[in-house]
């Protein structure tokens, strides 16, 4: 049985004020090309269908698009609710849906029932568990032990699996040893940690909640990542998708397909002049969605609106020089009470900028004192 991972579609998110859902679109076609290439038995998409838990109309309607597409290829599709979704939302239709080969994952309930395929090896029993707290499982369990979402992993999957099938697990939550980027939901002190031991008797566990591709302990307890990059921590991540081929007991085979975005997240670092200068820029994507580091001491008037003139998607623009690297700004100064309020603001300046103020700037500053002194008088 060969099977397809998906997670973290987050349909509907916005990256920098910038909406993704064209990209998203983009990426979801080439998924459902490379699902024509690999001709797998079933998908699996392990939580955060979408960004928000009342997702937009747009977003909905690339869902629906991309399910449709699938249940049009008779495949078998098991969908759970990541953090980032609705669990009620998501479980909408599923008993109907069921009958057509997509499986929606219930709101927990307290019991995890698989969902049972064959193929020429045998049974393959594939469980859904969606985001979970420990207060969910507290609710149907109160006389365990729950102080930790390790302990409360433990609970819900008890006594659940057959030793003779191959089983697989389909969760959204974050396994200790997971690396972590910047647009991902993280608990203070790593409290949402679970231990990948409660996953032991899994030939698979199809892992959602963390955006990076990797593997945790072993080879088949993975999270598939992002399709797409949603932060610039991720810049330089490889999205993809994972492939699993499941043989006898015991034999499982893995692999990954990459998946090249429409445009790409970036990040280049430069003078303004070496950013704009054709030669630097005219073998690349100008259409992707940019973080740009200026090296310039001097700040460039409208930077923003002129790189765009080259770089539409600009996202991002900050600078690295003298000022931005001086984090000290406290101003230790001598007899600060003998001192003019120029000395003390040529100081002030001095310490935030690496730099004198020059003399058309000291008589700025020292009109806008005498006028404010008037004033005060």
């Amino acid at each position: 049985m060969k099977l397809i991972h998906l997670s973290d579609l987050h349909i509907g998110k916005r990256v920098n004020e910038f909406s993704m859902l064209l990209d998203q679109e983009y990426i979801l076609t080439k998924v459902i090309n490379i699902i024509d290439d690999v001709k797998p038995d079933g998908i699996i998409i392990a939580g955060d269908i979408y960004d928000k838990s009342v997702p937009s109309a747009e977003a909905v309607q690339l869902f629906d698009d991309f399910i449709y597409k699938l249940a049009k290829r008779k495949l078998q599709v098991f969908v759970i609710s990541g953090n980032h979704d609705s669990p009620e939302r998501i479980a909408f239709g599923s008993r109907v849906f069921d009958e057509s080969g997509i499986h929606m994952s219930p709101v927990y309930n307290g019991k995890v029932v698989p969902i049972s395929v064959k193929d020429e090896h045998g049974i393959v029993d594939i469980y859904m568990l969606p985001f979970i707290k420990p207060a969910n499982v507290r609710r149907f369990y109160p006389d365990e032990k729950i102080e930790s979402y390790t302990d409360a992993m433990g609970i819900a999957l008890k006594d659940s699996v057959s030793s003779d099938n191959r089983n697989i697990l389909i969760t959204h939550q974050f396994v200790t040893g997971a690396l972590r980027s910047e647009s991902e939901d993280i608990s203070v002190g790593g409290s949402d940690n679970i231990d990948v031991s409660v996953f032991d008797a899994f030939d698979y566990v199809a892992l959602g909640h963390i955006h990076k591709p990797q593997k945790i302990g072993k080879e088949t307890v993975r999270y598939s990542g992002t399709p797409l990059k949603y932060s610039f921590s991720e810049v330089n991540h490889e999205k993809s998708v994972t492939v699993l081929e499941l043989l006898e007991k015991g034999s499982i085979n893995i692999d990954t397909i990459p998946l090249i975005p429409k445009r790409d997240l970036r990040e280049i670092k430069g003078t303004y002049l070496e950013i704009t200068a054709r030669s630097n820029y005219k073998n690349t994507n100008t259409d992707d969605y940019m973080h740009i580091t200026l090296t310039d001491e001097e700040d460039i008037p409208d930077a923003m609106g002129k790189l765009r003139v080259i770089y539409p998607n600009l996202m991002k623009l900050d600078y690295d020089n003298m000022r931005t690297r001086s984090s000290d700004t406290l101003i230790e100064s001598e007899n600060v009470d003998r001192k003019s309020p120029l000395e003390l603001f040529s100081e002030f300046y001095e310490k935030q900028n690496n730099q004198e103020m020059h003399e058309e700037q000291q008589r700025l500053i020292k009109g806008l004192i005498e006028s404010i002194w008037e004033d005060r008088t």
